[in-house]
């Protein structure tokens, strides 16, 4: 069974137009089985309010559908956080009433230049010849969402950004470093044996409890990715953000799904120390955000070293 991800920006109520509604919280998910794929489309539902569900619902996607009905300042956090993010597989319309000049001159320069361009009426039709992107890389999972259920246990959802995922297989939950193991696997409701990247699971484990995990946690092999409380960037900071960057400030930090407090340990080299240690693997970017900024609210971005 193959997966594909599409993070749904700009007008986001059109992914109700290509999937059922599934979970919803600050980031809404739709899906659809067509044979032989599983579609899911996710929103953040909870931007503009917040900025961090922006960050999630991308980092959450292999392709991008960014349907402009506007140009305002939360276009274009949504446009730089594309652009820093490197997501540069996409597909570009906007509503009628969208100036596709001043559009074209917001989006120069960045990855969403490079998407492709079509009328709203066509959006399913170029939807529909994207294909899977899969690696064999080792095992990993990262967490959105974990509940209790009745006669289950603690079942958790997110998706498999690595290699594949099995029954019964024995992992670690980081970054609290718990071995878990997997009881049982659904992919749209559907028990499977296996799942592989990038799918949207549900797996029943044993080892943790719900209070024990969070979103953004990664489940993963022993020893594949790194748990720090301090990192250094190869920071870029956004030349939108105005205000100085000083020592010992507090900002949150996004990796992945995972949206931590820091402060600035350092300026040059730029280093950020946490109150909880955060997962990643080297070269996974972090994006520093200022969520109460009232302009831009990305402060900058980085790989990790």
């Amino acid at each position: 069974m193959k997966s594909i991800n599409f993070v749904v920006l700009g007008k986001q109520d059109i992914a109700a137009e290509f999937g059922k509604k599934g979970t919803v919280t600050d980031l809404s998910l739709y899906d659809r089985k067509e044979s032989d794929i599983i579609k899911t489309w996710v929103t953040p539902s909870g931007f503009p309010d917040k900025i961090q569900p922006l960050l999630q619902a991308i980092n959450l996607a292999e392709y991008v559908i960014f349907h402009v009905d506007k140009l305002d300042k939360f276009t274009g956090e949504q446009i730089i956080a594309l652009d820093i993010l490197k997501k540069d597989k996409g597909i570009l319309s906007h509503t009628f009433d969208v100036d596709e000049s001043k559009l074209s001159s917001m989006i120069k320069g960045t990855v969403v230049e490079k998407y492709l361009k079509v009328e709203q009426d066509k959006l399913k039709e170029a939807i529909d010849k994207m294909d899977s992107i899969s690696n064999n890389d080792p095992a990993q999972m990262v967490i959105d969402h974990c509940f209790d259920v009745k006669g289950v246990g603690t079942v958790i959802l997110g998706k498999v950004t690595r290699g594949k995922i099995k029954q019964y297989d024995n992992l670690k939950l980081y970054p609290t470093g718990m071995d878990i193991m997997v009881k049982s696997i659904q992919m749209h409701d559907d028990p499977v044996g296996e799942s592989v990247c990038p799918a949207r699971v549900g797996i029943a484990v044993k080892g943790v409890k719900p209070d024990e995990v969070g979103r953004g946690d990664i489940i993963a092999q022993a020893g594949t990715v790194s748990v720090k409380s301090e990192i250094e960037l190869d920071f870029t900071k956004s030349p939108f953000y105005k205000n100085e960057i000083t020592l010992n400030q507090m900002c949150l930090v996004n990796v992945g799904l995972q949206v931590k407090a820091a402060k600035f340990s350092s300026i040059s080299p730029l280093k950020l120390t946490f109150d909880k240690p955060i997962v990643f693997s080297p070269g996974d970017i972090a994006v520093i955000l200022k969520p109460e900024s009232t302009t831009i609210r990305i402060l900058g971005s980085g790989s990790i070293k």
